[in-house]
């Protein structure tokens, strides 16, 4: 897909969650600042956003604003884009000869879509089956938020889970779906508060359609607790 240069090239794919790229898109200078030095910046930028708007800044419930979503963007929503984030890859020895699928399902999504800035929310079900190397269950929530942690399209989160786990487990029998609203669809443009988008990546065996089957009939097993 070419563009030129032409911003309604880029507005309109943009308006149509179309990725570029299955890695996140990084400038070769993006950590020469300090975390303290991108807050102190994005707080000017967001202070001149809101007084564009015509929002008066010296009103209390306002004047810490620009500092709250500084530090937010920084270290929370966007904290993922810093490996120095990335969950350490600790795994070990399948000692009990588990040789079957394993599954965790709806681990929470809370992302930020790269063309309008807001929210992502859903649920990712990872599974697995082993090499002779397991990751601890806690493990591929970390592997789901600091990826999510970022500003994203979700087909290049789903990717990017998906890798990561089969470079940690060694193996390529790593399968991924996601299920999510986007607050971009939801809450602006067309405006449809039921729609949802899923994607999904299968690796290995889960591109076999009897163990994909299995894996998608284990998503749908009601647990309650």
């Amino acid at each position: 897909m070419k563009f030129n240069n032409n911003l309604d090239d880029f507005d309109a794919l943009g308006n149509e969650h179309i990725g570029t790229s299955e890695n996140t898109p990084m400038r070769r200078d993006a950590f020469k600042l300090s975390n303290e030095e991108k807050i102190d910046i994005i707080k000017d930028d967001v202070r001149h956003i809101m007084e564009t708007l015509g929002l008066d800044l010296t009103d209390d419930s306002l004047k810490g604003t620009p500092n709250r979503v500084a530090k937010m963007f920084v270290k929370e929503i966007f904290g993922g884009l810093d490996p120095d984030k990335k969950p350490s890859a600790s795994t070990f020895e399948n000692k009990y000869k588990y040789g079957e699928m394993l599954v965790e399902k709806n681990i929470t999504v809370y992302s930020t879509c790269e063309h309008h800035l807001l929210p992502i929310v859903g649920k990712a079900h990872i599974a697995y089956i082993s090499n002779g190397t397991v990751v601890g269950l806690s493990k591929m929530n970390r592997v789901v938020d600091y990826f999510a942690k970022r500003p994203q399209v979700q087909e290049r989160l789903t990717i990017q889970i998906v890798r990561e786990l089969q470079e940690v487990l060694r193996t390529k029998d790593v399968a991924c779906v996601i299920d999510a609203k986007h607050l971009c669809v939801n809450s602006r443009g067309i405006r449809d508060i039921e729609s949802s988008t899923v994607t999904s990546e299968f690796g290995g065996k889960f591109k076999d359609m009897a163990t994909r089957r299995e894996f998608l009939d284990y998503i749908k097993l009601d647990t309650q607790f």
